[in-house]
């Protein structure tokens, strides 16, 4: 008869399989080259356009996407090391380096609104704060062109802290938006109380919307609730035609998607005032 026991005794399980230390491996040599990358600010914005929904359908204004150079110059997306950086001291410094340089691409060019992505965690964090502080003081126009993005998750981590930095910032007129909108564990007891100029729908409702009814619902509900407190709607993640003429249909403000436009290290507005000219 065979040993069920000694079957399951040579199997490996937990931090000891072999599926479990390759990951383990690739986190850590994707983490010594973030640290690598922040330690020479190895880091650019990747930049975005968020599209006017309806007439004069211009550009609204511009993400930017922290990117980190790896040992060979190559650009690595946020989704390959955000997950493993977002909850650690590392990405308050990656929080720090995409504000300086959203800062400077502001100071830079005077036509251009920008948004930026926070952590709620970063509010308290000091170098944060300072960058900031000093961006401002040198020009304090500067913030009535920049956009805050914070997320559900992160927002609702501490909310009393998100709104009091909020209600401090209103002074310098920048705005926030709420990121991935739906996706998190946003509470409406709180939501009423943040200081939110816009929320942005989360891409999970928004790719192939046009063909799925459960999104479609999902999505009114959600343009109804932002204006009912009067914030400006944006879908995230619009890849087809079809897509985004449903969602003008149903009132959305503005669209960002790769249906316009994917994220690029070159400053888009650099193109878009050379095809003016």
């Amino acid at each position: 008869m065979t040993n069920k026991r000694m079957i399951k005794a040579d199997i490996p399980v937990g931090g000891d399989s072999p599926l479990n230390a390759a990951v383990a491996q690739r986190d850590g040599s994707t983490m010594e080259m973030v640290e690598e990358a922040v330690k020479h600010n190895n880091c650019m914005l990747a930049y975005q356009s968020v599209m006017q929904a309806h007439p004069p359908h211009g550009v609204a204004f511009y993400e930017g996407f922290i990117r980190v150079l790896d040992a060979t110059g190559r650009v690595i997306p946020a989704r390959e090391f955000m997950p493993l950086v977002e909850d650690r001291e590392i990405g308050r410094e990656l929080d720090c380096l995409a504000l300086e340089h959203g800062m400077r691409a502001l100071t830079k060019n005077l036509d251009i609104r920008l948004s930026i992505n926070m952590s709620a965690r970063s509010i308290g964090y000091s170098r944060w704060s300072r960058v900031l502080d000093r961006f401002l003081k040198k020009d304090p126009t500067l913030g009535e062109r920049l956009v805050l993005e914070i997320t559900e998750g992160s927002a609702m981590s501490m909310p009393e802290v998100v709104v009091d930095f909020m209600g401090r910032m209103q002074e310098h007129g920048i705005a926030f938006a709420l990121d991935d909108f739906g996706a998190g564990n946003l509470a409406f007891r709180h939501f009423r109380d943040f200081f939110f100029d816009a929320v942005k729908i989360d891409g999970q409702f928004i790719r192939g919307v046009h063909k799925n009814y459960d999104n479609q619902c999902l999505t009114r509900a959600l343009v109804s609730v932002a204006q009912e407190f009067d914030m400006l709607t944006i879908a995230e993640s619009v890849e087809t035609r079809e897509d985004a003429e449903f969602l003008v249909s149903i009132g959305i403000d503005c669209l960002q998607g790769y249906l316009f436009s994917a994220p690029t290290v070159r400053p888009p507005w650099i193109e878009e005032m050379a095809q003016r000219a």
